[in-house]
């Protein structure tokens, strides 16, 4: 009695697992179900999993790497895990064409649209991470990166949609064609602001000069207080805000103070005609021991270079270990005095411009600082 009872349920188990609905017997959806769940779970378990013992082997190590593969793969949306599952369940089932057709172009768009994410998680990282590092030093480079970081983003979804659109079956070379004339068009339409956004890349990669940095730039010396997409701006030493197209500024000729090491200083004094010849040969050791006295100077030489117009021309070159323009002048001022003090000493005067008048046969002759005797033609009284 018991297995009659037993054979009738199996029986009618059997008829209802045969029954077929949307072209597929019951079994057969079973199976689907149980494959869907076995990958999507599996792909679940797998995404969790990894992620944490490459969490945890992250946490370990100073590398950037395992970040980035850490943070890409905690991207991975379910839609993507859906689609794969429905895309292997619908492996074991009969399938018209036109269904076939759908569920692999949905397959297709999900690993799309998947892998879109990971390359835009990547790319958002690598922007946070090198816009962090250069926040400490260099605050103007942070908004070109992040600008290049939206062009990246730009580019990758626009890659993600042709290829989405050649998934549908539309022939994009056409479209690409399109594009490219229509860029050359923009690109010829806004070649100055172009222009310039490609020099601020230039200054962020290549470094002429950062935010903080004093330069000279043609006639203009100022301090750097923004580098932008378009113009750099820098406070002049007047106290007015410089502005500059950046393509501008890299066609110029630019002078970085602030990586100055140390200043050279060329010091020229003039002594009267008349100095005896002994203490004109004492002059440069005086130069060298005033010079070598001051700390934060290097002395390099000092001679006796030329008789000038009206003076005895003395050269003297220094260097000031210090790029720092306030200690420049004072050493300047130090070296100065104490010239002043020694020449006073030694008797030893500076010259001047001066200008002789001669009196001759009657007329007067002015003798000019370069010797050039000017007739004036005026009579001498008695």
């Amino acid at each position: 009695m018991q297995d009659s009872v037993l054979s009738a349920a199996a029986a009618q188990a059997s008829a209802v697992l045969d029954r077929v609905y949307v072209g597929n017997s019951v079994r057969a959806w079973l199976v689907a179900l149980a494959v869907f769940v076995g990958v999507a779970g599996a792909l679940l378990l797998l995404r969790t999993v990894v992620v944490r013992r490459l969490a945890a082997l992250a946490a370990r190590t100073q590398t950037h790497a395992d970040d980035v593969i850490v943070a890409v793969l905690q991207r991975t949306r379910y839609f993507f895990i859906v689609a794969l599952g429905v895309a292997a369940a619908s492996l074991s089932l009969d399938r018209p064409d036109r269904v076939r057709e759908y569920v692999g172009l949905a397959t297709r768009l999900a690993v799309l649209m998947q892998v879109g994410l990971w390359a835009n998680e990547a790319i958002d990282l690598w922007i946070r991470r090198v816009a962090r590092r250069k926040a400490a030093t260099d605050l103007a480079s942070v908004t070109t990166i992040n600008a290049l970081g939206i062009l990246a983003r730009l580019v990758l979804w626009t890659l993600v949609f042709l290829m989405a659109l050649k998934t549908f079956g539309i022939d994009v070379t056409a479209l690409i064609t399109g594009l490219g004339i229509v860029g050359i068009a923009v690109a010829l339409a806004v070649q100055n602001v172009l222009g310039d956004l490609l020099a601020s890349l230039s200054i962020v990669l290549d470094k002429p000069f950062v935010v903080g940095d004093t330069i000279n730039v043609d006639t203009h010396t100022g301090t750097v207080e923004e580098i932008g997409l378009k113009t750099t701006r820098m406070r002049s030493i007047s106290g007015e805000q410089l502005i500059f197209p950046n393509a501008d500024l890299l066609k110029s000729r630019i002078r970085n103070f602030k990586r100055m090491t140390e200043r050279r200083v060329v010091l020229q004094v003039g002594v009267e005609y008349g100095t005896p010849t002994e203490t004109v040969a004492q002059l440069p050791a005086v130069f060298r021991e005033v010079i070598e006295a001051v700390d934060g100077t290097r002395f390099d030489r000092a001679h006796f270079f030329r008789f000038g117009p009206s003076s005895l021309d003395f050269e003297a070159v220094y260097f000031v270990l210090s790029a720092d323009y306030l200690p420049y002048m004072d050493i300047q001022q130090r070296i100065n005095l104490e010239l002043m003090r020694r020449f006073e000493a030694q008797g030893v005067a500076f010259a001047f411009p001066t200008q002789t008048v001669w009196v001759r046969n009657g007329a007067t002759a002015d003798v000019t600082t370069d010797g050039r005797e000017e007739g004036r033609g005026v009579e001498r009284g008695t």
